[in-house]
């Protein structure tokens, strides 16, 4: 741990200053030097990123109009720094539409608390999010800088979060061939923005996996980028129990391997339809990772870890693989994970993996798709 308290000194001289947030080394414990960063320029003033050719400015009026004026009605979520609001726009011109007509967006309303401090922060998020495009990660359309006044606007994910499909009372159960494309879905999103981009997602979990109209999961709500390393333990009280590494607990380091052990996390929760951390289960099977970790490393414990829910329709061969990868993303020894890559590949190689593609037509265990109810968006701190 001393040495990566040694690195986080090393961070805050030419990591933060540069306005990105660079990834560590294979090792977990070490940060990337400053001449592999990604290049992306930081922007210092509005100015910056206006003229941005990846990003529709809007103004605040427009996104005002597009959202009903912000009503309660619209309201899809709200997190740590705002709220997120249904609104529409042109489909052509992506100019602001009439409520109901045109192209449902996601704007995200920063509140003014959240913007306390933050501005330089916010503007290079949106410069680098701008130059962010994969499939599987949810796509910035546009922004608002208006005074005082910050919104984001993202497409639009109609069949809501995992964790509401997961959790929500009432839901319908997630297939096994669904739950394996769920995670190699979110996995290729975390790759591309580990291995192309040198970027860290600070707070992966469940609710920010997102669905689009043909359950392609999509990873959203990156984070949002601090100042400096002292900001760091502050982000892991926001961040969400039962998710956060436990060596970034423990020295404020946050590397790719902290991020593979909120995937692992995620994935635990897919096999077992148990949440990250439960208050209504006694003390000792509130954490989801201490209940799990004597059932991952023996098959013949694999049925208790399975989520009942699945009434045993799953490929015992893959669940075990996938178990054991689980068991590797939270090694307490960040150097004994895998990379965010080697875990694609071996979720890509699992006997059912093939068939995940053809399952999101019929995403739910025995149940017709025409019977499933779209889940609130959810955005988190």
């Amino acid at each position: 741990m001393g040495n990566c308290l040694e690195a986080q000194s090393k961070l805050d001289n030419s990591v933060l200053n540069s306005g990105v947030t660079k990834v560590p080394n294979t090792s977990g414990q070490s940060f990337v030097p400053s001449s592999m960063s990604v290049h992306v320029p930081s922007p210092r003033s509005e100015g910056d990123i206006l003229s941005s050719p990846n990003l529709k400015p809007f103004t605040y009026s427009e996104l005002k109009n597009a959202t009903r004026n912000f009503r309660p009605d619209s309201l899809l979520g709200k997190g740590g720094f705002g709220y997120v609001y249904k609104g529409w726009i042109d489909e052509h011109t992506l100019g602001a539409g009439k409520p109901g007509c045109g192209m449902i967006v996601a704007v995200k309303k920063l509140n003014s608390a959240g913007l306390k401090g933050h501005n330089n922060e916010w503007l290079c998020e949106v410069n680098r999010f701008s130059q962010l495009h994969h499939p599987n990660l949810v796509k910035l359309i546009g922004y608002c800088l208006e005074g005082d006044k910050r919104l984001l606007v993202y497409e639009y994910m109609p069949k809501g979060s995992l964790e509401n499909h997961l959790f929500r009372r009432g839901a319908q159960t997630l297939s096994w061939e669904i739950r394996i494309k769920v995670a190699i879905d979110a996995a290729r999103g975390l790759s591309f923005l580990h291995d192309s981009n040198q970027v860290l997602h600070r707070n992966f979990k469940g609710a920010n996996i997102l669905f689009d109209s043909e359950f392609n999961a999509k990873v959203s709500d990156f984070g949002f980028v601090k100042s400096s390393p002292s900001h760091f333990y502050g982000e892991i009280f926001m961040y969400t129990l039962g998710y956060a590494d436990p060596e970034w607990i423990y020295t404020g380091c946050l590397s790719t391997k902290s991020v593979v052990y909120s995937f692992g996390v995620v994935l635990l929760e897919l096999l077992s339809g148990r949440r990250a951390h439960d208050e209504t289960k006694v003390a000792m099977e509130r954490s989801l990772v201490g209940w799990a970790k004597p059932y991952l490393s023996d098959r013949r414990k694999l049925f208790w870890l399975m989520d009942t829910k699945l009434e045993g329709q799953y490929p015992e061969e893959a669940a075990y693989a996938a178990a054991v990868l689980a068991s590797q993303c939270i090694s307490d020894h960040p150097k004994n994970r895998p990379q965010m890559s080697e875990v694609l590949a071996t979720l890509e190689q699992l006997p059912s993996a093939k068939y995940a593609n053809s399952s999101a037509s019929n995403p739910f265990l025995n149940s017709p798709l025409k019977n499933s109810h779209p889940s609130p968006l959810n955005i988190s701190p």
